[in-house]
């Protein structure tokens, strides 16, 4: 397995992963791959990495800015990350999200930010902070990590393109 930056002949792949990935997911509402579309087109992709196997999109995680209301900059949100369902539980998610986060680091990123299933994230050292808060969503799975000691206060804000259903 390859985990590389996408590019332009991978943006179908992408899209057809994160639909496959998504499909039988509850807590989803089957708009994974508009955002990832919006976030493209809007030119906010700071990190967009596929997983290559044998010449095959397996898999793709993002990232993009957040914005948060105490002013604090270079904080990122994290998402969305899809595997193929037949390539889930082969480490291919963990791969990314641990390339993605060593990206941002070595980016200078302060921190980053998603939504997403606690027991998942909390292996990488993503927690519920209650000074952060993303307005809308349940708090307990608002996840953050910090990249250094200094921890904003206030409210995460996605950018608009996660708000893309179509």
């Amino acid at each position: 397995m390859i985990i590389r930056n996408e590019t332009n002949q991978d943006i179908e792949a992408i899209s057809e992963v994160t639909i496959a990935a998504f499909e039988t997911l509850q807590i989803s509402n089957k708009t994974e791959q508009f955002i990832i579309k919006a976030l493209r087109n809007a030119n906010v992709l700071t990190i967009s990495l596929v997983a290559d196997i044998d010449g095959r999109v397996v898999g793709h995680i993002d990232f993009s800015p957040v914005t948060i209301s105490d002013g604090t900059k270079n904080w990122y949100g994290l998402g969305p990350v899809s595997v193929l369902p037949e390539y889930q539980k082969q480490g291919i998610g963990k791969s990314l999200v641990n390339r993605g986060l060593s990206l941002l680091k070595a980016q200078g990123a302060k921190g980053c930010a998603l939504v997403g299933v606690p027991g998942y994230y909390q292996r990488f050292g993503f927690k519920n902070n209650p000074t952060l808060i993303h307005d809308g969503i349940p708090q307990e799975v608002f996840l953050v990590i910090p990249f250094d000691k200094n921890i904003p206060h206030g409210t995460v804000v996605f950018h608009e393109g996660f708000l893309a259903n179509g």
